[in-house]
C-alpha cells in the first residue's frame, strides 16, 4: 500500500504513509469574503478522517499534521532534524541515553501548560502501553524482540530516553510521534470499558464536539461536518514565532474539504476554485498549458519517495472459525516462486510508465527509492524482470501448470488460475494500472477479477480480515529515503502494515497454521541488525541484502514510481514542496499575497 498505499500520514503519514493532503477549495466569493475577515486556504481529501485520536487513527485521511507536533521537527528540503517542541537534544556516548529539553512556556491549545509530564504519559502510558494498539509503537520496537526505550522527567522540561541497547532511528522517529495531553486523556487510559479495554480507545472519535480535541500544533479544530469539511482555526498558543517575534502559523484558518472524485478536484481547480491540486500524471499536461492563465504554478517535488506494487497474500493461515483466509488452491498457486516470478516478466512497466504516467516517472525494480543513499542499482545486482511474456509462460510450464485449448492457464489439477485483484477506488492511476495489469495477465492465460473498493475497506481487508487475493497499491513513510528501518513498518513479520503474510496483530488469539519463510525470517533479522548497526556503509550492505531478498523471492512487485507534482496558486508563498514532506511541511511560514 501507499500502502501509496501512509502512508501521512504522516502514516498516514504512512501510509505516507503514507497518499498525501491535498489542497482544494470552496467558491471564490466566498473565499474573498472570509479572506477579508482573515486569511485562509482550502485543502481537500479524498475521505473523512476516520478518528481525531491521533495514536488509533489508522487511515492516511487525516488532519493531524496540522494540530499535532512531536519532539522534533525534520526540514523536508534537508532531511536534517530540527527543533519541535523540544529545544535541544543530547546523545550520551554509549548512544543508550537521550535527553530532551523543552523550549519554554508550552501550552496547549486550552492553555494548559505542556511539560514533561505530558511527554512521559504519551510515551510510557499510550504508545508504549500493550493495551492500546497503535502503529506507533511499531516506531519504537527495537529490534524483532519486543524491547523498547524507557523514559523519565527528569523536570518540568527535561526528560529521559534511556535505551536497552543503541537505536539508528530512534531520533527520526520521534519526529512522528505526536505528544498528546495528559491532563485530558490520562482518565481515559487508566479507565476500562465494559468489556476491560481503556476507554481512550473510544476516545475522541469523529462524533467528538471540536473543542474537546485538545491539540499542540499550529491550527485546532474548529468544526467538522462529514462527508463535506473540517474547519482548522489558529492555535492562539502556539510556540512558533518568525525572526521578527511574529506568531505563525500567518493564515488564520484552513478549511480541508472532503471530496472523494479526483475528477471534481480537477474541475473545481480548472474553473479557479481551488488554492491547489495534486497533479497526476494524466493531467500534467492539461494543467501546464494553463498555469500562467491561472495563476498557479505547478511543483515538481522529484520522485515519490514510497513504492507502488502488485503482491500476493501468500499468508497460509487460518481465521478463528477454523477457516484459511486464502482458498488453498490459490494459496499454492501464490506460494510458488515460479508464479509469482512469471506475474513478474508477465507485466509491461515500460507500457505503464508511457500510457499512464505519461513518462513522467521511472521504472521501479526496489522498494527503496533510486534518490536513497540506501538503494541498490541493477548494476550492483539487484535482479530485475524485463517485460517477457514468453519467459513467463516458459516457467509456468516447467512449475506445472498447462494451457487448454482455449489458451487459459491450468493449474496441475485442472483448476482454472483466476484471481480477485484488489484496487482501492480513490485513485484513478492505480485504477488503470491495474487494469493493464489485468490485460497483461490475460496474455499469458491468467484471468484477475477487478474488484475497485473504497480505500478504508482495503484497509479492513488487507490488515483485518486478510481475505484478499491479490492487491495493487502503494506504501510510503516520509523520510524512508533516509532512514530506511521505517520500511519496517511493512516489511517485517510483525509490522503493522505487513500485508502479504500477516501475523497475529496486537488483541488477536494466536493464528492458527501460520507459516512463516527462511526469507521473511532473514528480513527480520536484516531490520533487527540494521537498527542497531551506526557505521554508514555496514547499514548499506545491511539494507542492500534486503532490496535483493524482495527481487528474488518477490513478495511484491514493483512497478513505476512517479513524479510528484503539485499546483498552488501564486498568491499562497512562499512553497517549498518535496515529495518527501508534502507541500504543507512548512505551512507555519505560508501567507495569502494580496491579489
Amino acid at each position: 500500500m501507499m500502502i501509496a498505499a501512509f502512508r501521512s500520514l504522516k502514516l498516514a503519514f504512512v501510509l505516507a504513509l503514507f497518499c498525501g493532503l491535498l489542497l482544494a477549495g470552496c467558491h471564490p466569493s466566498k473565499f474573498k469574503t472570509k479572506a477579508a475577515q482573515g486569511s485562509q486556504v482550502v485543502l481537500v481529501s479524498l475521505s473523512d478522517p476516520s478518528s481525531f485520536n491521533y495514536a488509533i487513527n489508522d487511515s492516511p485521511y487525516s488532519i493531524f499534521p496540522f494540530i499535532y507536533k512531536g519532539l522534533l521537527d525534520e526540514n523536508a528540503l534537508t532531511n536534517k532534524l530540527e527543533p519541535g517542541l523540544a529545544e535541544s537534544w543530547s546523545i550520551s556516548s554509549d548512544r543508550q541515553r537521550i535527553t530532551f529539553i523543552l523550549k519554554t512556556a508550552l501550552k496547549w491549545s486550552d492553555g494548559e501548560p505542556l511539560t514533561a509530564d505530558d511527554v512521559v504519559f504519551t510515551y510510557r502510558d499510550i504508545y508504549l502501553n500493550k493495551k492500546i494498539p497503535t502503529v506507533w509503537r511499531d516506531f519504537l520496537r527495537i529490534g524483532n524482540k519486543e524491547a523498547f526505550p524507557t523514559v523519565q522527567k527528569l523536570d518540568d522540561r527535561r526528560i529521559e530516553f534511556t535505551l536497552p541497547e543503541p537505536f539508528a532511528p530512534f531520533l527520526r522517529n520521534t519526529e512522528r510521534l505526536a505528544i498528546l495531553p495528559a491532563h485530558v486523556l490520562r482518565s481515559s487510559v487508566q479507565t476500562n470499558d465494559a468489556n476491560g479495554n481503556p476507554q481512550f480507545l473510544s476516545t475522541w472519535g469523529t462524533n467528538t464536539p471540536p473543542q474537546k480535541i485538545i491539540s499542540n500544533g499550529p491550527y485546532q479544530i474548529e468544526s467538522y461536518t462529514p462527508a463535506e469539511r473540517v474547519i482548522l482555526r489558529r492555535n492562539p498558543y502556539y510556540w512558533r514565532q518568525d525572526a521578527q517575534g511574529n506568531p505563525q502559523p500567518y493564515i488564520e484558518r484552513i478549511v480541508w474539504q472532503i471530496i472523494s472524485s479526483t475528477d471534481n478536484q480537477l474541475l473545481r481547480f480548472r474553473s479557479g476554485e481551488l488554492d491547489s491540486l495534486n497533479v497526476t500524471p494524466s493531467v500534467f499536461g492539461l494543467l501546464k498549458k494553463e498555469e500562467k492563465r491561472g495563476k498557479y504554478t505547478i511543483y515538481n517535488g522529484g520522485l515519490n519517495g514510497g513504492f507502488a506494487f502488485v503482491g500476493f497474500n501468500l499468508n497460509q493461515a487460518r481465521n478463528a472459525k477454523g477457516q484459511p483466509f486464502v482458498d488453498p488452491i490459490k494459496s499454492r498457486w501464490f506460494n510458488n516462486l515460479a508464479f509469482r516470478q512469471a506475474v513478474a516478466y508477465a507485466i509491461n512497466r515500460e507500457r505503464m510508465k508511457t500510457n499512464i504516467y505519461q513518462g513522467l516517472g521511472e521504472v521501479q525494480h526496489s522498494p527503496i527509492a533510486v534518490q536513497s543513499s540506501y538503494y541498490l542499482s541493477p548494476a550492483a545486482g539487484l535482479k530485475v524482470y524485463d517485460y517477457n511474456p514468453q519467459k513467463a509462460k516458459q516457467m509456468l510450464l516447467a512449475a506445472g501448470f498447462k494451457y487448454n485449448s482455449q489458451k487459459e492457464l491450468l493449474d496441475k489439477d485442472g483448476n482454472r488460475v483466476q484471481f480477485n485483484l484488489v484496487v482501492k477506488s480513490e485513485d484513478q492511476s492505480r485504477i488503470d494500472a491495474a487494469v493493464q495489469i489485468q490485460q497483461d495477465l490475460s496474455q499469458i492465460g491468467i484471468k484477475a477479477n477487478m474488484q475497485v473498493v473504497n480505500f478504508n475497506v482495503v484497509l479492513r481487508k488487507l490488515l483485518s480480515r486478510r481475505d484478499w487475493d491479490c492487491y495493487v497499491g502503494a506504501f510510503g513513510v516520509p523520510g524512508a529515503d533516509v532512514e530506511p528501518n521505517l520500511l519496517s513498518l511493512f516489511w517485517t513479520s510483525q509490522g503493522s502494515f505487513h500485508q502479504f503474510n500477516q501475523g497475529t496483530q496486537a488483541g488477536e488469539p494466536p493464528l492458527k497454521g501460520w507459516v512463516v519463510s527462511d526469507w521473511e525470517k532473514e528480513i527480520d533479522s536484516l531490520f533487527s541488525a540494521g537498527v542497531k548497526e551506526l557505521d554508514e556503509n555496514k547499514r548499506k550492505a545491511i539494507y542492500g541484502r534486503l532490496q535483493q531478498i524482495v527481487a528474488e523471492q518477490l513478495p511484491v512487485f514493483c512497478l513505476v514510481n512517479p513524479i510528484s507534482f503539485q499546483a498552488v496558486r501564486d498568491r499562497v508563498e512562499p512553497i517549498k514542496y518535496s515529495s518527501l514532506g508534502s507541500v504543507f511541511w512548512n505551512i507555519d511560514e505560508w501567507k495569502i499575497a494580496d491579489d
